[in-house]
């Protein structure tokens, strides 16, 4: 008899893992954060804690978990400012790339996210927009994250 994975045992439940710790963030000239990621639930939800300081007043959280029934990653995004976003999306080819669900009737404009040139200690995250129904996209926003140096 073949033993079961559990759903948050799977190869693909281990995809954002790349994600977890303590994390110093840079944008833009000056911009700098924090990002604390976390694994809950027994491996099942990725926790992210953002905190903009110094270079901005801007706080937001996400929960992130594979849905094994879909086969895709899922992350719903609060913030500071009232801000709700619920993404969808998969890793492929190195990138961890998530999309929301379109913001007009038309379904025409989308935002999404993207983990890339990820590395033991640092990677990088764009945030971009397409008002064409994701023809092209514009990046809005680009942060480096770079592991943080533990001070124990």
């Amino acid at each position: 008899m073949t033993e079961q994975l559990q759903p948050c045992e799977a190869p693909e439940a281990r995809q954002f893992d790349f994600w977890l710790g303590e994390w110093d963030l840079t944008w833009g000239e000056d911009g700098r954060g924090r990002n604390t990621v976390r694994s809950r639930y027994s491996g099942c939800v990725i926790e992210e804690n953002f905190d903009g300081t110094p270079s901005m007043v801007f706080r937001g959280m996400s929960i992130s978990a594979f849905n094994a029934r879909l086969k895709v990653w899922q992350q719903t995004w609060v913030d500071s400012q009232g801000g709700y976003i619920h993404l969808t999306g998969e890793f492929a080819n190195g990138k961890m790339i998530l999309f929301n669900r379109p913001l007009d009737s038309d379904g025409r404009v989308l935002f999404r996210m993207t983990f890339y040139n990820i590395g033991p200690d640092s990677l990088d995250w764009d945030w971009e927009r397409s008002e064409d129904g994701g023809q092209t996209w514009e990046l809005r926003w680009r942060i480096h994250y770079q592991r943080a140096v533990s001070q124990g």
